[in-house]
């Protein structure tokens, strides 16, 4: 079982910028491709960002690529999520994943662990 805990959210204005992390507990997260997802209140959680368990491939979603980074230190068994020129639109809970497929991906359902997520909100 792997245990993730995000941390780093909060409230900030538009243009500005935050830095998610998601600490891994219970197994090392090294073998697992990780993602980030959002979720506003009415909306289906959607993919945001993801990484590979090298960590030398990366995917994001349109909406935020080009502004968003995301990195993983498997020696801290932590992943982050950099979030510059943050828009209104990003408003939502943000949540940690541990893939459980044996490739990068963006959905939703091949991720089995999950944090409990962390609030980001950007005022305009």
């Amino acid at each position: 079982q792997v245990q993730l805990v995000e941390s780093g959210g909060g409230l900030v204005q538009a243009g500005g910028s935050l830095r998610l992390s998601c600490a891994a507990s219970g197994r090392t997260i090294s073998s697992y491709h990780m993602g980030w997802f959002r979720q506003s209140p009415g909306k289906e959680r959607e993919f945001v960002a993801a990484i590979s368990w090298t960590g030398d491939t990366t995917s994001y979603a349109d909406s935020v690529k080009g502004r968003f980074t995301i990195s993983r230190d498997n020696a801290k068994n932590t992943v982050y999520l950099q979030m510059n020129n943050l828009k209104p639109e990003d408003t939502a809970v943000y949540y940690c994943a541990a893939s459980v497929t044996h490739y990068i991906t963006t959905y939703v359902n091949a991720y089995g662990y999950w944090g409990q997520g962390t609030q980001v909100t950007v005022s305009s």
